[in-house]
């Protein structure tokens, strides 16, 4: 096949996820496995934050090459049948309702990858030394400025301007190209979703900050395996439920929202053309997931 998994960017499933699920999963570092180079993406990921130490490095490599080996095995028929009952819809009667449905449901699967991660994280929080703590906060300062310089910046007409070219490009991935009448069609929808970077920085801040303190907490008491992965458990479902800030809890759901029915007007708009472009798209990664999964079993 010509269009395979290892000719696509890494960031195309997670464009799929922002059409199919009202792009909602779009920074879920799961959206990247499943590749045939995860592997060597994720650890490389993962240095640029760690900086791991000579004897961190193969073990490290070592869980990442598990993980992946799981979830192929385990995981990708599960994303099949997702992306095949996405594929089957009528997309000109599609329902926010229903991509919201499917975004739960992949939002299920996300989760299953990260509580299956949880021991081999901890494992790795334990390893971290004070200076490799410095060097996550450090990145993610880096990452902050370049967050701050993208999104904070201008008018609000400018923002959601660029908010909505980002995505029609993942759009058109998918659906192909949209004429003009299409075009300012789904600007009024883009522009209809809740828009409030700062709230989303702050939770940003606080997703960090609480990541830092945990792993500060590990590296000084040194618990046990077990505990340190019931912790990191915790900090996910905490951030998950954005630590219980019921205003930045408000303004996601309805971000869920607004992002669900842009998803279903760009469907309602998608012409015949559009619509058996988007069925073919999904239909080579339904085909790749196959492949991988069929390997992964034999």
């Amino acid at each position: 096949m010509q269009n395979t998994i290892t000719q696509k960017s890494r960031f195309r499933w997670r464009t799929l996820l922002i059409v199919a699920f009202a792009g909602l999963l779009a920074a879920c570092s799961a959206a990247r496995i499943g590749f045939n180079n995860g592997t060597t993406v994720s650890y490389w990921w993962l240095n640029s934050y760690v900086d791991f130490e000579g004897e961190q490095k193969p073990w490290v490599k070592r869980h990442i090459d598990e993980l992946f080996a799981w979830h192929r095995r385990t995981q990708l028929r599960g994303y099949v049948e997702l992306a095949s009952r996405i594929q089957r819809r009528d997309l000109a009667t599609v329902t926010a309702e229903q991509l919201l449905s499917d975004y739960e449901d992949g939002k299920t699967r996300v989760l299953a990858i990260t509580d299956k991660a949880a021991p081999e994280l901890a494992d790795l929080a334990l390893s971290l030394t004070p200076e490799q703590i410095v060097n996550i906060e450090d990145k993610l300062e880096k990452n902050n400025r370049k967050f701050r310089k993208e999104y904070l910046q201008g008018s609000k007409e400018k923002r959601q301007e660029f908010r909505y070219k980002k995505m029609m490009k993942q759009a058109e991935y998918w659906f192909g190209n949209f004429n003009r009448e299409q075009e300012a069609k789904l600007r009024q929808l883009s522009d209809a979703r809740p828009l409030n970077n700062e709230l989303v920085f702050e939770d940003r801040l606080r997703r960090q900050q609480e990541l830092i303190d945990l792993l500060r907490k590990i590296q000084a008491q040194r618990p046990a395996r077990e505990e340190a992965a019931r912790l990191i458990r915790a900090y996910i479902a905490a951030a998950s439920d954005r630590f219980g800030n019921r205003q930045h809890q408000a303004f996601f759901d309805a971000t869920v929202r607004g992002n669900a029915e842009l998803v279903a007007g760009m469907m309602h708009l998608a012409t015949p053309a559009q619509r058996s472009h988007f069925v073919k798209t999904l239909q080579d990664w339904i085909s790749d997931f196959n492949r991988l999964s069929a390997l992964a079993e034999s």
